[in-house]
């Protein structure tokens, strides 16, 4: 299984940002063989659309799931066209995401949260 973490930087021990479409980058880690890629999120400095694109990058990455703090309804809406579970999380590293998934402790994101104005706010 594919999980990708919206992360502030490149490492487990980076913190896991709570911007889906503005975060620094995703750590795509496959839970088998424990390896973790690192992509960098072009979206994060577009003026508009960045959810959007953040989530088109996760389903070309073909993860399975994805674990952050927030998503707006337009990178939802993608998300749940794609079959992908979202999963929130708090302020923690990036291995702790990834603990807190693996042992069922997330709670899946049914419901998208509010509309940002991307680099215009």
């Amino acid at each position: 299984m594919k999980i990708g973490i919206s992360s502030t930087g490149t490492g487990m021990d980076s913190m896991l940002d709570a911007r889906f479409g503005r975060c620094s980058c995703f750590a795509v880690v496959d839970t088998g063989s424990g390896s973790a890629e690192y992509i960098d999120n072009a979206a994060r400095t577009a003026s508009g659309g960045a959810g959007t694109a953040a989530a088109q990058a996760m389903i070309d990455a073909e993860v399975d799931a994805v674990v952050t703090g927030n998503m707006g309804p337009n990178a939802f809406n993608v998300m749940a066209n794609s079959d992908i579970k979202v999963y929130r999380c708090g302020n923690v590293s990036l291995q702790t995401a990834l603990d807190l998934f693996k042992d069922a402790k997330l709670q899946e994101i049914t419901q998208a949260g509010p509309a940002h104005a991307g680099m215009r706010r």
